[in-house]
């Protein structure tokens, strides 16, 4: 068995570090990390995706400066303390890259082009604040107080929401579809700037919340539309190659 450290007469070996791991909660992350970054490997190589010798040395020069190795020897011996060879070292550079340039063809301009063309909807942004209140009684008057005067929304919250943004006078900020509660969220891209919604009763009827909409914002292709774009590609693609292989847990 594999030794990896020692405490005095203390030893952890493999079995106690992936013990560790699986009852901390971080061993099946780290699993399905090691899955996907292999699963993109493979279907570079596949696909015939090129990694030259020019790039790889790039990119080990890169390691070293970064990891301030600045001679062959320091090399060396940092990696016979971690117990690398150089080959594996070099299969690691390797693989990092072949990683990049297989993402980068999944994630390409014209890919997020089309997809922002097909599921714009999905990139319509609001503007909103919140208060959050204990009781219905509560909610229903704060509503007849802001109908009377909405300018007060953000005094209201400060003195009145229990939620973590009362101290910002309520404001939840520009939020995209998908990242409100389904009947809530509706209504509130369907409002006018302006418009007071709610109360809404939480599952458990001890919180009913109130909202405004400050601002609305039309899809536009954007860096932060575009790397949302990016992620659900690389999701939908890492998934459609997942598909394609028999993966067991062991």
């Amino acid at each position: 068995m594999t030794d990896i450290v020692r405490i005095d007469d203390e030893v952890i070996n493999v079995d106690d570090f992936v013990r560790i791991l699986k009852l901390g909660g971080q061993f099946e992350s780290l699993v399905e990390q090691i899955v996907r970054d292999k699963l993109t490997v493979n279907a570079a190589k596949k696909g015939g995706i090129p990694v030259s010798a020019e790039e790889i040395q790039e990119r080990a020069d890169q390691f070293r400066r970064v990891q301030g190795l600045h001679r062959a020897a320091d090399m060396n011996q940092y990696l016979d303390a971690l117990g690398v060879s150089l080959d594996e070292f070099e299969e690691f550079i390797t693989d990092a890259l072949y990683q990049e340039k297989m993402i980068a063809k999944v994630c390409n301009e014209r890919a997020i082009e089309e997809y922002f063309k097909l599921n714009s909807p999905k990139f319509d942004s609001i503007e909103v604040s919140h208060i959050v209140l204990d009781a219905e009684g509560k909610a229903k008057e704060m509503m007849s107080v802001l109908r009377d005067d909405p300018d007060s929304f953000a005094e209201m919250a400060r003195e009145h929401s229990i939620a973590d943004t009362r101290e910002r006078g309520g404001v939840i900020g520009k939020v995209l579809r998908g990242s409100l509660k389904t009947d809530i969220e509706a209504r509130v891209f369907n409002a006018k700037v302006g418009d007071l919604l709610g109360p809404f009763a939480s599952h458990d009827k001890s919180q009913f919340e109130i909202f405004t909409v400050t601002a609305k914002h039309p899809a536009t292709l954007d860096e932060e539309a575009a790397a949302e774009i990016r992620r659900q590609l690389r999701e939908d693609w890492l998934l459609g190659r997942a598909q394609e292989h028999i993966i067991e847990a062991r």
